[in-house]
């Protein structure tokens, strides 16, 4: 008897059909097709929070009609939209005592930080994070440019493309690093619905580069793979504050050209022992072909590097101890704040959102609330460490 077998490239492609009809089922759902996508407005104390101002004081500024008039909703509750806050921050900083108190970003001489967020292992939080940093940036007025490098486009869906369908003529950094007949990188920037928020969205089409660049090393043409990501980037460097680089889950060409560009590095973690042994074999991957990178010409000097240890469940002993582990072996490189596990973020990543975007009535408030004080310090941290690298301390 004979059995009859699947050819699994024709079942994985149905999978692959089927998959993506539903999903695009389900944005439609979420957002009609003629809808525009919108950041939501923000109470007047998040605003506040976010502009490092008191309450009272943006309501002196309303009722004195200087800058942008809130939505005043039910119960006098005033609501702003980040247009709003843009604004505020350009009035508030002509007064500032301090240069850099509302508009953080880059003075004079500073140097665009472009920031590479990198893990071998799936599952260890890593497009969250930068999401959360690229889009906190962002409300926190620096102007940054998202890049997503991974070729599943999770950073891209996050922020409303589904590549299969909003992709089909291209539009990813591949075309901007290709050897054959480049674009313009500002060809393939997109504005998203967050204010100060650009992102050049992935797909497939980057796998391209990894299968392009070892012809290019035969032909030995003078083109450098691993300067292609920073070239590109020097187009637009006058345009940005921040890159927050979005990395494939393995060692290939495009993690190691956006490691080039990178000026610094950031490496989440899940605190697992299984996660931490992987990275292990990671790190000595990165180390030994950055080395051979470094012989031939690259820049592997960096302004930081970080450890962030994500999915973090305080009551858990065993991650307690593989954080302490890292704590004591890598120092200052871990840092002090941590990403908790949480289903306010997992919960609104369903919907395609961040903790930033979703509305906070959706949540229990005691937890929507804790994982936003752990997204919001880990940030922080990453802030101080940018405004440092530009020679700034508290703000200076």
């Amino acid at each position: 008897m004979t059995v009859e077998r699947d050819r699994i490239d024709f079942l994985v492609g149905d999978h692959a059909q089927k998959l993506s009809e539903r999903l695009q089922a389900h944005r439609a759902q979420l957002f009609p097709p003629d809808a525009k996508r919108e950041l939501r407005k923000f109470t007047s104390g998040e605003a506040a929070d976010l502009l490092g101002v008191k309450d009272a004081y943006l309501r002196k500024l309303h009722l004195d009609g200087r800058g942008p008039s809130p939505e005043v909703r039910t119960g006098g509750r005033r609501y702003y939209s980040p247009h709003d806050l843009q604004a505020l921050r350009d009035m508030l900083e002509v007064g500032a005592k301090a240069p850099g108190t509302y508009l953080p970003g880059r003075r004079g001489d500073d140097h665009l930080q472009v920031i590479t967020v990198i893990n071998f292992k799936g599952g260890s939080g890593k497009t969250t994070t930068a999401a959360h940093l690229a889009q906190k940036m962002a409300l926190d007025g620096y102007k940054v440019l998202a890049i997503d490098l991974d070729p599943q486009a999770s950073l891209s869906a996050l922020h409303g493309f589904q590549p299969e369908f909003d992709l089909l003529d291209g539009g990813t950094l591949y075309d901007a690093i290709r050897y054959d007949d480049p674009l313009p990188l500002r060809d393939v920037i997109q504005k998203t619905y967050f204010t100060n928020l650009d992102i050049v969205p992935g797909n497939l089409d980057l796998m391209e580069f990894e299968h392009d660049t070892p012809r290019a090393l035969l032909q030995r043409d003078g083109n450098l793979f691993f300067t292609r990501v920073g070239d590109a980037l020097s187009e637009v460097e006058q345009d940005y504050d921040v890159v927050v680089i979005d990395c494939p889950p393995q060692l290939g060409y495009l993690t190691m050209s956006a490691l080039s560009a990178a000026t610094a590095v950031l490496v989440t973690v899940h605190p697992q022992m299984l996660d931490v042994m992987s990275m292990c074999q990671f790190l000595l991957m990165v180390s030994n072909l950055l080395g051979v990178v470094s012989d031939a010409g690259g820049d592997m000097s960096y302004d930081w590097l970080r450890y962030v240890v994500t999915r973090y469940e305080p009551g858990d002993g065993p991650q307690n101890q593989m954080v302490g582990f890292m704590r004591n072996i890598f120092g200052e490189h871990v840092l002090n704040h941590t990403v908790l596990k949480s289903t306010a973020i997992s919960d609104a990543g369903i919907t395609k959102q961040t903790l930033y975007e979703v509305e906070k009535g959706q949540f229990t408030r005691a937890t929507y609330e804790r994982a936003l004080e752990s997204l919001n310090a880990v940030n922080g941290e990453i802030e101080g460490l940018i405004q440092a690298a530009w020679g700034r301390t508290d703000g200076a």
